[in-house]
């Protein structure tokens, strides 16, 4: 039987004669999180060169192309965009002081640290990955907070208080789903809670926690109602 000599054939012969080749350039490297391995590899940025080809022969110059991020162990590439990602490294890293951060502002609020806020506050922390903490060193910082003066913490949505809190939650808020969000503003309505009913200071600092955390006032104010209901 004869070859059957088609369209698709003809369109195949074109290919194998004409096609465009990339040469890419390296311009930077690092550490990411794939989301083709799903886990913190090295990457290099790349940029590129396409020239058309004649027989496997690169002939004429076509453009430039990318930048683009080629992960080190699956060799895939992704948009630049994939580096705005934290590693899981990095992740956990903004968890723990997130909650560290959240820790503290909620015991400074309620002023004088009852010893059963501090207990709640340690298990908060350890659980974020502070795990040597005490609540002897989480007395001390709140301490050291209310002993500067540039700080009011019976006004605790102050400018000082909210920027630390806002530098804290910003850059982590994008990564964390609804739930993850929720549970770091429901940790530190516990840690409020242990020592009795939220005051007016602590319902400041839980309602800039919520704000920081892009939670809705109307989420924040559940979640406070919520939180005083025994699991």
């Amino acid at each position: 039987m004869l070859p059957v000599r088609g369209r698709d054939g003809r369109g195949a012969r074109r290919a194998r004669i004409l096609g465009t080749r990339t040469a890419w350039t390296s311009v930077g490297d690092g550490d990411f999180f794939c989301p083709g391995c799903g886990g913190d590899r090295n990457y290099q940025r790349l940029t590129g060169r396409r020239r058309l080809t004649l027989l496997g022969l690169p002939v004429l110059p076509r453009g430039v192309t990318g930048p683009v991020v080629e992960c080190a162990s699956c060799r895939a590439h992704f948009g630049a965009d994939v580096l705005d990602h934290p590693t899981t490294s990095r992740f956990s890293a903004m968890l723990r002081d997130a909650v560290h951060t959240v820790a503290l502002a909620v015991l400074a609020a309620g002023g004088a640290c009852a010893p059963t806020s501090l207990a709640a506050a340690v298990t908060a922390v350890r659980a974020a990955g502070f795990q040597e903490c005490t609540e002897d060193q989480l007395g001390t910082l709140v301490e050291a907070l209310a002993a500067d003066t540039g700080r009011l913490f019976d006004q605790p949505s102050g400018a000082g208080l909210a920027i630390e809190l806002h530098e804290a939650l910003d850059p982590l808020a994008p990564h964390l789903a609804p739930g993850g969000r929720e549970a770091i503003l429901l940790q530190g309505a516990r840690i409020a809670l242990a020592d009795g009913p939220y005051t007016p200071a602590e319902r400041d600092v839980l309602a800039t926690v919520g704000a920081a955390l892009t939670i809705c006032s109307t989420d924040v104010t559940r979640l406070l109602a919520a939180a005083r209901t025994p699991s």
